[in-house]
């Protein structure tokens, strides 16, 4: 899986993402609501969804939702939990929660492995704020 994770755009990570977070919140991501959440026309959205499923990262059948694979899973919470870390950096460092939460979401597409981890450590040393508490609260764990 790794190396279709990396190979992953930006635009591929962001619909990833969405359908995870949307299946995590409705219990199914429909591409109308992925169009919605992520200002896109439908279209933009099923041609997003036929290059996840050529990558084995999701499986549709038509008229139904967008169900992630296990590899789907596990990037999705990959993507989601850089997102959760740097937006909780920014918060952090005094950034409001809205601009925190775009910074985040262009951020986690171009960090390098090395910065996310140190970001990480920094986040876990100062843990007795409020921020880091929620911060690994929200992490969401990669299936087994």
């Amino acid at each position: 899986m790794e190396d279709k994770h990396m190979k992953l755009s930006q635009s591929l990570e962001d619909y990833l993402e969405m359908v995870h977070m949307l299946r995590l919140t409705n219990g199914v991501a429909r591409v109308k609501d992925i169009a919605a959440a992520l200002s896109v026309k439908m279209p933009s959205v099923a041609k997003a969804i036929l290059e996840l499923k050529k990558l084995g990262l999701v499986t549709q059948e038509p008229y139904s939702g967008v169900e992630l694979t296990e590899e789907g899973r596990m990037a999705a919470a990959d993507v989601l939990n850089r997102h959760i870390l740097l937006k909780g950096f920014l918060i952090r460092l005094g950034v409001s929660e809205a601009i925190a939460d775009k910074d985040a979401c262009s951020m986690e597409h171009i960090l390098s492995a090395e910065t996310l981890s140190t970001i990480e450590d920094f986040m876990k040393k100062s843990g007795e704020g409020a921020v880091a508490q929620k911060v690994k609260k929200l992490k969401i764990e990669k299936p087994k």
